[in-house]
């Protein structure tokens, strides 16, 4: 993803913008809590939506920085065929780790970065989820992995591994609220 950062070079003291922008759990951009639907804005957003240094996601308005409040990760993943798109329509590309918090989000590592599969293919992704002796799993396992018991889980073979949601965005470098 290359964010087009040409406008600072000729407005370089434009003050950043917070608390306009932000990203839901299920991947749509919200101005000032409203739903956007346009969709010219939405790909203008996607195309410009970048992160800094500090991990601060934000969108290049120009020479305006516009910082994103993220509801839970940078990314929302959604399930296409076999495969993981942000919510940008970016290709997640290989899943690296299978994170599950305590409310039962799952979170993916992916090459794109980390990032929460969109809770309308959460049934689906669980569906696929194996434990050791290769049968579907049962609730009462994904409940106690839930609260960190190491159990086997599996999808296509990665585990499951608990983290707490608090921990998420330390753990993976980014600032959910600039």
């Amino acid at each position: 993803m290359t964010v087009d950062l040409s406008a600072i070079a000729k407005w370089p003291n434009v003050p950043a913008c917070h608390g306009w922008l932000s990203l839901d759990r299920r991947g749509t951009w919200r101005l000032q809590g409203e739903r956007v639907t346009h969709r010219g804005l939405i790909e203008f957003i996607n195309r410009q939506y970048g992160c800094d240094d500090s991990g601060c996601w934000f969108l290049q308005n120009g020479p305006q920085r516009v910082f994103v409040t993220l509801a839970y990760t940078p990314w929302v993943f959604r399930r296409e065929a076999a495969a993981f798109v942000a919510h940008t329509g970016e290709p997640a590309g290989q899943i690296q780790a299978i994170l599950i918090d305590e409310e039962g989000s799952i979170l993916l590592a992916s090459q794109l970065g980390i990032g929460l599969l969109d809770d309308r293919d959460l049934a689906h992704f669980l569906g696929e989820c194996r434990n050791a002796q290769q049968q579907a799993v049962e609730e009462r396992e994904l409940c106690a992995l839930m609260q960190g018991a190491p159990l086997g889980i599996y999808w296509q073979g990665l585990p499951l591994q608990p983290i707490k949601a608090a921990d998420v965005a330390e753990r993976y470098r980014f600032n959910p609220s600039p």
